[in-house]
C-alpha cells in the first residue's frame, strides 16, 4: 500500500510530515474559529430574531442596524476582508501571517453568514408556542432558551453544519495568502511547483474534513429531531 501511493503521489509522499502539519492547522483554523463565531454568530442571530417585529423584545431600530451589519458584513469579498481588517488582525495577535492570524478575519467573515442561518433556523420554531409560552409569563430568556433554542435545536445544528463547511472554505482562502493550513500548501507547493498530487492530496483532504463535517450533523439532527 505504502508502494503505491508512493508511485501515485511522490511529491506528496516525500512531505508526509507537512500535509500532517497543514491537516492540523486547518482543523485548528476550523475549531478556534467556530468556537468563536458560533457563539458569537449565535447570540447575533437570536437578537435578530427577538428585536424584530412582533418579537419578544421588538426593537426596530436595533434590528435595521444589525439586519444592514449582516448585509453589509455577507457582501464584503473574504480577500478583501482579510486585507481590510490587516491593522486589526496585527493588534489583535500582533502579526497578520500565520495560522492564528488567520483566525481574525475567518471569524468576521462568518460570524454575518451564521447570524442570518441561525435567523432563519429559529423563525422555523412554530410562532404558536412562542405565544403560548409568553401567554404563561415566561421571561424573555425563558422562551429564548425554552422555546427558540430547544425547539429549533435540530435546525441550528443544520445550519451549523452548513456554516462550518463556509468556514472551512474560508481557511482555505486564508491559506493562499500566508494563512497555513492545507490551502497553503496545495497553492504553494502544489499549484506553484507544479506538484499536482500535493494539490490532490491537500483538496482531496479537505473534502474528508468536509464529508465529517456534514456526518457529524446529521448523527445529531437524527438524535435530537422531534
Amino acid at each position: 500500500m505504502a508502494a503505491f501511493l508512493e508511485n501515485i503521489a511522490p511529491n506528496a509522499w516525500e512531505i508526509q510530515d507537512r500535509i500532517l502539519q497543514s491537516t492540523w492547522e486547518t482543523i485548528y483554523m476550523t475549531l478556534i474559529a467556530a468556537i468563536i463565531a458560533g457563539t458569537i454568530g449565535l447570540i447575533f442571530g437570536v437578537l435578530l430574531v427577538v428585536t424584530d417585529k412582533n418579537g419578544i423584545l421588538e426593537w426596530p431600530i436595533f434590528y435595521r442596524i444589525a439586519d444592514q451589519l449582516v448585509n453589509t458584513g455577507r457582501s464584503i469579498p473574504f480577500i478583501i476582508l482579510m486585507a481590510l481588517l490587516a491593522p486589526f488582525t496585527r493588534m489583535v495577535v500582533g502579526t497578520t501571517i500565520g495560522t492564528t492570524a488567520a483566525i481574525v478575519p475567518i471569524v468576521v467573515g462568518i460570524i454575518p453568514f451564521y447570524s442570518r442561518q441561525v435567523e432563519n433556523a429559529l423563525l422555523e420554531v412554530d410562532p404558536g408556542i412562542v405565544e403560548a409560552a409568553k401567554s404563561m409569563g415566561s421571561a424573555p430568556l425563558e422562551i429564548i432558551f425554552g422555546v427558540y433554542l430547544k425547539e429549533g435545536f435540530p435546525s441550528l445544528v443544520r445550519v451549523s453544519a452548513v456554516s462550518i463547511i463556509n468556514l472551512i472554505g474560508l481557511t482555505t482562502m486564508a491559506g493562499v495568502v500566508g494563512g497555513g493550513g492545507l490551502g497553503d500548501l496545495a497553492i504553494a507547493r502544489g499549484y506553484n511547483r507544479y506538484q499536482l498530487d500535493v494539490t490532490l492530496v491537500s483538496t482531496f483532504i479537505i473534502i474528508l474534513i468536509v464529508f465529517f463535517t456534514q456526518w457529524i450533523g446529521r448523527i445529531v439532527i437524527r438524535k435530537t429531531a422531534h
